[in-house]
């Protein structure tokens, strides 16, 4: 995490640089300093040190936003600016975002906090920040044009209000929308409850992440922003597996996890191992009496869902988006199925004036995370992830939990992979196959298919002209 003197030295010097001389000292000097992220890692919870206390959130690959306290209020301050997000190792996105990433960081408050938000605009047109499901002044609602004019590039706006109610909410451009979302512009937004709340139960971990979507071809780095439906990547926090890291909780733990879906389309999140409870949105905790235990929780686009459970399975569960398609990197969609096609006579003749030529799909798409096709610069394989058994087979929104007795309390460091007990893994048979038992069923159709009849039947058929032939 680096201050604005650390972010001038770095890879952002020439941006961060467009920043000071478009805003005069004596305005920089009111402002909170900006502070940058530039790793992709997930970073440690931000303690409060002023302010009322709460039990901060973890940030998947990301980080909260410091904040200064001035005269009993909390400022922060966000750059809207193009980033450079690392998706996964080996490949990079030219993005837009805030501080450095995208999306940007978390803001976390409490609830009855005054906050100030001073936004900075370092993009080459207008933007404005919407805070999504936030109770404020319609004056602070961010919809360029109705509520607001837009910001204009070089531009700081101040936003200010009273965060009313607990929950989790997130933020994003109401300008441009089609471009400025599309190219990553979001965040995360975390009011915590003053008090204990009958509805707001207390955990060990509370980890937060938004599903985005980006449509960027193999070799390319900027995302094509005119897509619609048929995105080739799916990305948690703006990663794609194997780049998303592991939800690392001790057994026994109380967990939290909040997701926010700011794509075009729902995302049913699955959890292994364990059944949880929705127990809020972005509307606010959901009544104790309303919930149930679920294994997968649909988010429709807009939508945050949170959910909690005790982590008493140890083991590394897997923890995806089950659309199957989500869960792979740089898809394409006219791949044709060759499944059952014998490619050998022609892929020789091919390999003669192609060498790297590689049959795709002959028998289903799992040697894909085997195989060691030159792919171009800046490219990661469609299925990819290596595990203690051999290749995950899995990309774009998967990632896994990691439940450990000896994991230390409040430590979110990785563990090694899970030991398993002894005889607690499958395994392969090797004995003697037994013929299958045949018998008769007990019962049959409930409503049996009539016997045809054998006996021949005159048809008679009355023509329109009111003749009739046989």
């Amino acid at each position: 995490m680096n201050s604005r003197r650390n972010f001038l030295r770095g890879a952002g010097a020439v941006t961060a640089a467009v920043a000071v001389t478009t805003v005069s000292r004596v305005a920089m000097a009111a402002l909170p300093e900006p502070i940058s992220q530039a790793l992709p890692d997930t970073m440690p919870p931000l303690v409060p040190n002023t302010g009322r206390p709460y039990n901060p959130v973890v940030t998947l690959n990301g980080w909260t936003l410091p904040w200064r306290m001035n005269q009993g209020i909390k400022e922060f301050h966000l750059v809207a600016e193009p980033v450079v997000r690392e998706m996964a190792p080996g490949m990079k996105a030219h993005l837009w975002g805030y501080n450095g990433q995208s999306p940007g960081p978390t803001i976390e408050v409490v609830e009855g906090d005054r906050v100030r938000i001073f936004v900075t605009n370092k993009l080459p047109e207008h933007t404005s920040v919407h805070w999504h499901g936030q109770r404020l002044p319609n004056g602070m609602d961010g919809v360029t044009g109705l509520n607001q004019p837009g910001i204009e590039p070089g531009k700081t706006f101040v936003y200010e209000f009273v965060a009313r109610r607990p929950g989790t909410f997130m933020y994003h451009p109401h300008a441009d929308e089609m471009t400025q979302m599309a190219m990553g512009m979001m965040g995360f937004w975390v009011t915590h409850p003053k008090e204990k709340n009958p509805l707001i139960d207390e955990v060990q971990r509370d980890f937060c992440f938004l599903l985005n979507a980006y449509d960027i071809d193999p070799g390319s780095y900027t995302p094509k922003i005119m897509t619609m439906l048929d995105f080739n990547l799916w990305t948690w926090n703006s990663r794609i597996f194997p780049g998303i890291d592991s939800l690392n909780v001790r057994l026994n733990d109380k967990v939290r996890i909040r997701i926010g879906n700011l794509t075009m389309t729902n995302h049913p999140i699955h959890l292994h191992g364990h059944e949880f409870q929705v127990t809020g949105t972005d509307g606010g905790p959901t009544p104790k009496g309303g919930r149930w235990p679920e294994v997968t929780t649909d988010i429709a686009v807009g939508q945050m869902r949170q959910i909690e459970f005790v982590a008493d399975e140890e083991g590394d569960w897997a923890f995806h988006c089950h659309k199957s398609h989500h869960t792979m990197n740089a898809m394409g969609h006219d791949v044709p199925t060759m499944i059952g096609v014998d490619h050998r006579g022609v892929t020789k003749k091919i390999t003669n004036l192609i060498p790297d030529y590689m049959v795709m799909g002959e028998r289903g798409m799992a040697d894909m995370g085997e195989m060691e096709m030159p792919l171009p610069d800046n490219t990661v394989p469609m299925m990819t992830g290596q595990g203690p058994f051999g290749g995950v087979e899995m990309g774009g929104m998967f990632s896994v939990l990691k439940v450990r007795k000896d994991q230390k309390p409040g430590n979110y460091k990785n563990p090694d992979w899970y030991k398993h007990p002894p005889g607690s893994v499958a395994f392969e048979w090797n004995g003697s196959m037994p013929e299958p038992a045949r018998f008769k069923a007990e019962s049959g159709q409930s409503m049996p298919q009539a016997t045809p009849s054998q006996k021949e039947i005159e048809v008679q058929i009355r023509k329109p002209s009111g003749h009739s032939g046989h």
